[in-house]
């Protein structure tokens, strides 16, 4: 198990990770704060940094820092970032790359204007082009492939920063839902895949981006539309702009964002979250049904599709599992040896609730597979007669590039095991997962269509189930992201 890869309180990592979260504002008196309150709704998609730049007068304001939103603002540091447009980031990371040199926004001076910029996703050729800008002069001051887009702009010609930001954006594959933030514009961008979600709200006159709509609905902003995957929008005090950077292609959003990422009450890919959860949950008792006496969410993530489940089933759903929410970023982990204690410290069994029950536990993916191993542990110690695992995604193949946090190929579980090979190690008594086509159909079902809206259903990326990337990898980049086994499209 790769220790470089571990969650907020230091325990391995066995589950995906959203890397991160954007939110921006303009023409509002109080974007500072707002942004702050959207960084905060939208805080499960980034738990390591968090930042926020404001524009006053055209002047650039910034703060940033490690930890969480409530830890990184205070009142005296939301009070010094004034002015009437704000952009803001959330970032999870990998340990070793947590510095507060890697956090966003990051700031530049591009033919005396000032830029902020803000990025959820991840560019597959940053290293390539990392290394062409570093042989022609260029000097990096972070890790992140943020930089890479920032150099490039700084880079690219055209009469203003908009056809700069085009201009650079030809060069670059992969995912990326990005804001910039300028003295007279706020900038969102979405890649041509549509990889990543990014919303457009209004509050009053003024405009909002951002990564969910759960952060309108904090902030009291009214949910207009997506941005397209290729489109630009371009927000001033003359309202808003749209453009399109690239030619329509299919699209790929992520389908982990439904399953899994994003928050319940969010809409993403015009698909309403906590509904699309709930028939993942009533398709997988119709495709794998068991006779239990009780359905089990593993929360909090589990619990719209068991409760889907349970619907459809007819067996009653408890909370058989209950999470401990007050888990920090870090954690003191005792001397003496604790069976479980990595799991416990965020799950508990109920054994009034499972002692002699047929147990059916819901949740959304297995990773490497240890904690799914350890949850069949701890309820059987509970006292379950049975345990039944029913997973609402597909066996998890291959990894990510498009801007999940995913180990390498060799340690996601499936990659290596037959599911009954799987089930044998968790020790459960089934095991069953929905298959990609059953989770891609039961999304497209939910999706729902606004008045003057006429988008077709969506295509989605299942490329951490069936490998087939949305875009090829040069020889090159197979080398750097370790895909020795499969040639791709």
């Amino acid at each position: 198990m790769d220790p470089s890869l571990s969650d907020p309180s230091g325990f391995p990592l066995d589950s995906l990770k959203e890397k991160c979260a954007v939110f921006g504002i303009y023409n509002h008196p109080e974007a500072g704060n707002l942004t702050y309150l959207g960084l905060y709704a939208l805080q499960h998609r980034g738990q390591e940094g968090a930042g926020i730049a404001s524009m006053d007068a055209g002047k650039m304001i910034i703060r940033k820092g490690e930890g969480l939103v409530s830890e990184v603002f205070d009142e005296s540091i939301l009070r010094d970032l004034r002015g009437t447009a704000a952009i803001g980031h959330n970032r999870y990371s990998t340990a070793g790359s947590e510095s507060q040199r890697n956090l966003q926004p990051l700031t530049a001076y591009i033919s005396d204007i000032s830029m902020a910029l803000v990025h959820n996703g991840n560019l597959t050729n940053a290293l390539d082009l990392r290394k062409k800008l570093e042989e022609e002069g260029a000097l990096f001051t972070t890790d992140v492939d943020t930089e890479v887009l920032v150099h490039m702009i700084a880079r690219s010609r055209g009469e203003d920063m908009v056809s700069r930001m085009e201009s650079a954006l030809a060069s670059v594959k992969g995912s990326y839902s990005l804001l910039a933030l300028l003295p007279n514009a706020l900038i969102g961008i979405r890649d041509p895949h549509g990889f990543r979600p990014l919303s457009i709200g209004k509050i009053g006159e003024s405009f909002v981006l951002a990564s969910e709509t759960c952060a309108f609905d904090l902030i009291g902003a009214t949910y207009l539309r997506d941005v397209e995957p290729g489109e630009m929008v371009v927000i001033t005090e003359a309202g808003i702009e749209h453009f399109r950077l690239f030619p329509r292609i299919t699209e790929a959003a992520c389908i982990f964002e439904l399953i899994y990422f994003a928050r319940p009450d969010s809409r993403v890919f015009g698909i309403p979250v906590y509904q699309a959860r709930k028939r993942l949950g009533r398709r997988l008792a119709l495709d794998s049904p068991v006779e239990a006496d009780l359905v089990v969410p593993v929360p909090d993530s589990g619990l719209a599709p068991a409760l889907g489940y349970a619907e459809q089933s007819g067996i009653p759903l408890d909370m058989g599992l209950i999470r401990n929410h007050y888990v920090g970023r870090t954690f003191i982990e005792p001397q003496q040896s604790i069976r479980h204690f990595g799991v416990k410290i965020k799950l508990n069994a109920v054994p009034d609730l499972l002692a002699g029950k047929r147990v059916v536990v819901i949740d959304d993916s297995i990773v490497r597979g240890t904690t799914s191993r350890k949850i069949v542990s701890m309820i059987r110690e509970a006292g379950a007669r049975e345990v039944h695992m029913r997973i609402t995604s597909a066996p998890i193949h291959y990894p990510c590039f498009y801007g999940i946090d995913t180990p390498n190929r060799g340690e996601l579980i499936a990659s290596t095991h037959t599911v009954d090979e799987i089930r044998r190690y968790l020790k459960a008594d089934s095991l069953a997962y929905l298959s990609t086509a059953a989770m891609e159909e039961e999304v497209q079902k939910s999706q729902t269509f606004r008045e003057g809206e006429s988008r077709t259903p969506g295509h989605y990326c299942k490329a951490c189930f069936d490998g087939n990337y949305p875009i090829a990898f040069s020889q090159e980049e197979r080398v750097q992201h370790g895909l020795f086994d499969r040639q791709g499209p």
